[in-house]
């Protein structure tokens, strides 16, 4: 079995003896039935990770940090997946999915095809959920940087904020004559535009080509949202990520 994981969002060093969040300890004692003394392993998302041994006290739980190691295990392909509202349900699962496929970050933008449309508190809700769901998945899969999830207020802003930095922009389209592999061809850095139930209308389109974006398809059949960039993420990582060398590679399955 796996060596449990947890994250603390905290600055860590070699001898600490740091608290586990609450919600944590209580994943640890309740859920892990872990004890007194057990090995485990800690991360703050910001690189590296520490071997640790775990400390119990009745419902209080905290890591015996122990040895720092400065593992990566991320792509040398940034992605940010630029991905339309949809429901929670569809929506969790391509965060989750979406990670263990090492994408760098997610860019939650709203399109006239959405059917979720949310603002003030209610989106903090629901960004604050997604986040917990990275974290996990950060867990579950041996990530040690965490990726991060935020919401443009239009869709303009969202394309454009994914390319700032040299990232090349592509939209997915089933009638795009280019296929993903061409388009993603020799590129360190992507940002994955993908549409809602439906994809994006004709004029997001041409906003998406306004930003820099190029069209692709990815084969001959229509994809769900839900489906579509997680298929993507796939052939990138293979083509110019992680997968193609494959070292070390497990399944948990």
């Amino acid at each position: 079995m796996p060596q449990a994981r947890f994250f603390v969002d905290a600055a860590l060093a070699e001898g600490d003896e740091t608290p586990l969040p609450p919600e944590v300890a209580h994943h640890a004692v309740r859920v892990l039935r872990l004890r007194e003394g057990d090995p485990v392993t800690v991360f703050n998302g910001r690189g590296g990770e520490f071997s640790a041994h775990l400390g119990v006290q009745g419902a209080r739980a905290w890591a015996n940090l122990e040895r720092f190691d400065p593992i990566e295990r991320e792509s040398p392909l940034a992605v940010t997946l630029v991905q339309a509202w949809v429901a929670t349900d569809k929506l969790e699962w391509i965060a989750e999915k979406a990670v263990e496929l090492g994408v760098t970050e997610i860019t939650l933008v709203p399109t006239a095809r959405s059917v979720v449309h949310l603002d003030g508190p209610r989106m903090e809700r629901r960004l604050a959920r997604l986040r917990e769901i990275v974290v996990a998945a950060c867990c579950q899969s041996g990530r040690n940087r965490t990726p991060t999830v935020t919401a443009a207020t239009a869709l303009e802003r969202g394309l454009r904020d994914a390319v700032a930095q040299g990232a090349r922009g592509i939209v997915l389209d089933p009638r795009a004559q280019e296929p993903l592999l061409a388009a993603s061809n020799a590129v360190a850095a992507v940002a994955l535009a993908i549409g809602p139930e439906g994809g994006f209308d004709d004029n997001e389109q041409a906003l998406a080509a306004r930003a820099g974006y190029r069209p692709a398809r990815l084969g001959p059949r229509i994809l769900r949202t839900e489906t579509a960039g997680l298929a993507a993420l796939v052939v990138l990582q293979a083509m110019a990520g992680d997968l193609r060398a494959m070292r070390g590679a497990q399944s948990d399955s």
